[in-house]
Parts: C-alpha cells; sequence; structure tokens
C-alpha cells in the first residue's frame, strides 16, 4: 500500500505528462493538466515543469516516445525531481519500463486521485471505501512489485519464490477485497436503514464537479459548519443536514464532487455515498461559472449521473456558482475572429442558459450570499410540490401561508 501514498511533510516536485491526440488537442491536454496539477497541489506536490507529446497513442512501453522520455530524464536529474504524473493511466509494464528508465517515483491520475482520497477519509465508511479502491487498484500491479523475487533458474527445485510469493499476495489482496466488499454491505444496509428512517421528508442532494463550491452552498443553506476548502474534494463523506425554508422541512445532502476520468473503482467503492443522490428526489447541480470549461465540467457531471441513476430523470435546478468571481474579456470591434467562451458576458450567459432551462437556474454567489434568496424561492416550490404529493391534505395549510405572504406584500 505504500506505492499508492504521496504524502509527505515537505512538498514534492513533480513533472507532469500529458499525451495530445485526435481525441484531445493541445488545449484540452493543457486543460487537463491544469487540473492534474491542481490534483497534485491538493496532494502535497510542486508541480515545477510540463512535458507534452503528439502520438495517435500510447508506447505500449514508456507510455511516451524514446525521445520524449530522454527529454524528461534529463530535466529530472538537472532539477532534483521526485516524481513524474501522468495524466492517464499506465499499464504494470509501462510503469515498470518508465521507473527503471527514470530511477524516481512514478504515479498515473488514478494512483494520485486515491492519494487524495485516503488522506480526506476522516470516517470509518469513507476509510473503507477507499482502501477498497485502493486494494483493486493494487491487484493487477502486483507484478512490478515482486521483480526482485522473479525466478532465478529453472529446474526442479530450483524456482525462485517470485511467483509464489505474487500468488500469495494475490490470495491476501482478493481475501481483503471480499472483507471490505462485505463490511460496506453492512454499511449500506445500514445506510439504507437510515434513509427509511428518516421518514419521507422531501431529499435534495448537492451535486457537482469538485471544488465548486458545494460545502460552502451547505453551510449557507442549513446553516450548519461542513468542511470546505478551495482544494480539490475537499469533502468525501456524505454529510445530511435538515433545512426549514419558510414552513418546509427537508433533507440537502452534500455529496463527493465529480471530476474527470474518475476512476471506475472510486465509483463502485463509493456506492453506498452516492446512494445518496440516486434516492435524492431534487438534484442541485452546483456549476462554477468562473470556471473557462464549466460547460465540459457540466457535462461530466450529467454523465456521471447517468450511470448512478441508471438513467432516471430527476428534478434538478442547475445554480450557477461563484458569480463575484466571474470574468470575461470584451472583444474589439475590429476583430473578426469567432466569439470565444472568454467573449461572452455573465448577462450573455443568464440569457442562454436561462432560456435553454426554462428558467429552471440561478446564478448566485455562495461565499457572499448573493441572489441566494431566489435560489431559497426554487428549493421551497419544488420541494412543495413534492411534498404535497406525497401530504395532499397539508395543501390547504399551505395555500394559507400563500395568501398570508401575498397579504404581507
Amino acid at each position: 500500500m505504500k506505492d499508492l501514498i504521496i504524502r509527505q511533510e515537505t512538498s514534492e516536485r513533480a513533472v507532469l505528462v500529458g499525451l495530445i491526440n485526435d481525441r484531445q488537442d493541445e488545449t484540452k491536454v493543457n486543460e487537463y493538466l491544469d487540473e492534474l496539477a491542481f490534483l497534485a497541489d491538493t496532494a502535497g506536490a510542486e508541480t515545477v515543469a510540463r512535458f507534452t507529446q503528439r502520438l495517435d497513442y500510447p508506447n505500449p512501453r514508456t507510455f511516451v516516445g524514446k525521445g520524449k522520455l530522454e527529454e524528461i530524464k534529463k530535466f529530472v536529474e538537472e532539477n532534483e525531481v521526485g516524481m513524474v504524473i501522468f495524466d492517464d493511466d499506465l499499464t504494470t509494464k509501462q510503469v515498470s519500463n518508465i521507473e527503471r528508465e527514470l530511477q524516481i517515483k512514478i504515479l498515473d491520475r488514478t494512483s494520485l486521485i486515491l492519494d487524495i482520497f485516503a488522506n480526506r477519509a476522516q470516517t470509518a465508511h469513507a476509510k473503507t471505501q477507499v482502501e477498497l479502491a485502493q486494494y483493486q487498484y493494487l491487484l493487477p500491479r502486483l507484478t512490478r512489485l515482486w521483480t526482485h523475487l522473479e525466478r532465478q533458474r529453472g529446474g526442479i527445485g530450483m524456482r525462485g519464490p517470485g511467483e509464489t510469493q505474487i500468488e500469495t499476495d494475490r490470495r491476501i489482496i482478493l481475501d481483503k477485497i471480499a472483507r471490505l466488499k462485505e463490511e460496506l454491505r453492512a454499511i449500506d444496509k445500514q445506510k439504507s436503514i437510515q434513509r427509511k428512517n428518516r421518514g419521507k421528508l422531501t431529499r435534495v442532494a448537492l451535486v457537482g464537479y469538485t471544488n465548486v463550491g458545494k460545502s460552502t452552498l451547505m453551510n449557507l443553506l442549513s446553516k450548519s459548519d461542513v468542511f470546505a476548502e478551495n482544494k480539490l474534494f475537499a469533502t468525501l463523506d456524505t454529510t445530511v443536514r435538515k433545512v426549514v425554508i419558510d414552513n418546509l422541512p427537508f433533507l440537502l445532502t452534500d455529496t463527493v464532487g465529480f471530476i474527470r476520468k474518475l476512476p471506475t473503482g472510486l465509483i463502485e467503492s463509493f456506492k453506498s455515498t452516492l446512494d445518496e443522490v440516486r434516492e435524492a428526489d431534487i438534484l442541485v447541480h452546483v456549476v462554477d461559472i468562473s470556471h473557462p470549461n464549466f460547460e465540459e465540467q457540466i457535462e461530466v457531471v450529467n454523465q456521471t449521473l447517468r450511470d448512478v441513476c441508471g438513467g432516471e430523470e430527476k428534478p434538478t435546478i442547475l445554480v450557477f456558482n461563484k458569480v463575484d468571481a466571474f470574468t470575461y474579456t470584451p472583444k474589439d470591434a475590429d476583430d473578426l475572429t469567432p466569439v470565444r467562451r472568454e467573449n461572452i458576458s455573465l448577462d450573455e450567459l443568464k440569457a442562454s442558459w436561462m432560456a435553454k432551462l426554462n428558467d429552471n437556474c440561478v446564478f448566485i454567489s455562495a461565499r457572499t450570499g448573493k441572489n441566494i434568496d431566489e435560489l431559497k424561492r426554487r428549493l421551497y416550490e419544488m420541494a412543495k410540490e413534492i411534498h404535497l404529493a406525497r401530504f395532499p391534505y397539508n395543501d390547504l395549510l399551505y395555500q394559507q401561508y400563500d395568501d398570508i405572504d401575498s397579504g404581507i406584500e
């Protein structure tokens, strides 16, 4: 398990590596490496350089070509770099070959995310989920851990302990995976009972890309103190709070953030956490509108939600957060180039998205509290509709409240 942990008291120097191909152009690769650098910073590493190469497919031996690997090696040796992080998953063979050439720590995107999850997990539930994902990641990579124990000579009685040790470790890890899955099944059952014990209160789940401000919004709406930080995956554990808007109570859940190329093992391991999303009545999809690629982040979250919810459509309100951090650059009058994302104003974005979603979106700042009352009003209306479908006899009561409110106006 030590191979999966890169946390140290002092920051480690790292370089990042990505590939340019038909599926991701140079602009896209740079965006991915920006996110990888943020992941590295969250894990405690200092990014000192980036390397990209145009290849149709990753080199099956070393991911990048021989010349590019030599270039990386020279930089690593001259700048005291401690690790190289690749933006895509590496095979066992690739890791072994690259380590042999560079003689430093090699990580891929999945192992970096796993390290962050291991560092962020606080409860026994989250720790169990992360441990399961770690073992599932480690299992197919056992061979490179035991290259020093491989067979020395052929013949009866002359076999080294390498293959035996690998099989022994594989059985140990498979046993641990089975035990952890059993523990998570027990946790799933307990969580399911807890959800049933909450009665028929309307459930609202905050979902979105990582670091878009879900926990800050949770604190604002529920007047609680959920941990919030400008780091990726600041929150792993699901937090549920009871919220009352006017006379209507409902349950608000803060969930783990999504990310591009999220390892499938993590999605499976965090099944019980994502059950809160599956069983929610309303989804509040929080978006960082100040991010230059928020549209792609929206699609990443939507695709993950389709995978999690099995294609089930749920009432959703799109909340564009961080309007206080939004910036744009107007085009010059004589600039005839196509309009780009950075040339579109906030008012133009509001008009286009509100027209596209039939006004089922709201633009806020959870940090400053801007337009929060509008968000509360929309949540109230959506939660009230679901509540009245379950408790139709409360309709008269709500009508009385509405009459009082209109009389005040």
